[in-house]
């Protein structure tokens, strides 16, 4: 199967997600927007077909347009070996995707806690206070949950490495780049998440793309964001 991968260039953001299954299944897939033309493509893409995505990252596979992370995700994770075939493990797998995602959501509103319309610096008041809380709370709440749910596994349901445990590593890492000091502390209390994160980046697979310039680097464009001042 073909893949048409959309999503915005020269950053990570939520297409990483995508991308790190992508490259996990071993699937060749076109970044679109990074080729020439590819922005105006996408954005053309947006208003085409009888299920337009409302916005990026969005697949093309065998026909289908579909949009939203963790959708994109159930379909890969399926189709390649990385989620369980039962019912209830699918709905598992999909649940803790969610959880991620709204992980990343709180990540992002740290830098843009009263809108994505407006610059950082006309919110770095607000910024201070909503990191604050993020940091001391809401950092150790996931991770708790997080941790708990891997016990002394090698992923989260056991055994079988799945696409929730892709994006927990993709968070672990953006966690690293914006917030190391909270990242830090909350890991000291979490040993078998530190050694979950270095289990999956040495991945064959994974290993090879994380050091390819097809890996983006983390910058202050995308939902991670590097604020020396937020990470208290």
């Amino acid at each position: 199967m073909a893949y048409e991968l959309f999503y915005w260039p020269g950053i990570q953001g939520r297409g990483e997600f995508v991308r790190l299954v992508l490259e996990e299944a071993g699937e060749d897939y076109a970044d679109v927007a990074r080729g020439p033309g590819g922005v105006d493509a996408m954005m053309a893409a947006l208003k085409e077909g009888p299920t337009p995505a409302f916005a990026p990252p969005f697949l093309r596979a065998g026909g289908m347009t579909i949009g939203q992370t963790a959708a994109i995700l159930m379909f890969l994770g399926e189709r390649h070996g990385l989620a369980p075939q039962d019912t209830a493990g699918r709905l598992w797998t999909h649940q803790l995707q969610l959880t991620v995602a709204d992980l990343v959501a709180e990540a992002h509103d740290t830098h843009h806690p009263l809108g994505a319309g407006l610059y950082y610096e006309d919110q770095k008041e607000e910024a201070r206070r909503r990191a604050a809380q993020f940091t001391a709370e809401r950092i150790p709440k996931f991770l708790n949950y997080f941790g708990h749910v891997l016990g002394e596994q090698d992923f989260l349901l056991g055994a079988q490495l799945t696409y929730a445990d892709l994006s927990l590593f993709q968070v672990l890492e953006g966690l690293d780049y914006a917030f190391p000091n909270a990242l830090v502390r909350t890991l000291a209390e979490h040993p078998n998440l530190a050694a979950f994160r270095q289990r999956i980046a040495t991945r064959p697979r994974l290993a090879a793309y994380l050091s390819s310039p097809r890996r983006l680097p983390f910058n202050e464009e995308g939902i991670f964001r590097r604020y020396p001042e937020l990470d208290t």
